[in-house]
């Protein structure tokens, strides 16, 4: 399972499971500027339609793919997709996440 963080053509940042030719269970990623720094919003893509995470874009729909996903992002993308909590620390981590489920 190889998670990823991409923009697509559209524009928006998403994050999902790489599978041969596609991103599978994408989540949309919303950045909210707040006074103490960002909030990282991560909500279905067919939010508010859709409640769960899941859907599928094919990779060449996708114009740019980050090098690294931070390790409480993918924590957080799994909390959301699955409803189980991981627990994890993020020292000095100035990033709030907000769950839109």
């Amino acid at each position: 399972m190889e998670i990823k963080i991409v923009k697509i053509v559209t524009g928006e940042t998403v994050i999902g499971t790489k599978v041969s030719d596609y991103l599978e269970d994408v989540a949309l990623i919303q950045v909210i500027p707040s006074s103490g720094g960002i909030q990282l919003a991560i909500l279905p893509y067919g939010f508010p339609f859709e409640e769960k995470i899941g859907g599928k874009i094919p990779l060449d729909k996708i114009v740019y793919e980050f090098k690294d996903v931070p390790d409480d992002i993918k924590n957080k993308y799994l909390e959301a997709k699955s409803d189980i909590k991981i627990s994890s620390t993020m020292p000095g981590s100035s990033l709030d996440f907000n769950l839109i489920k």
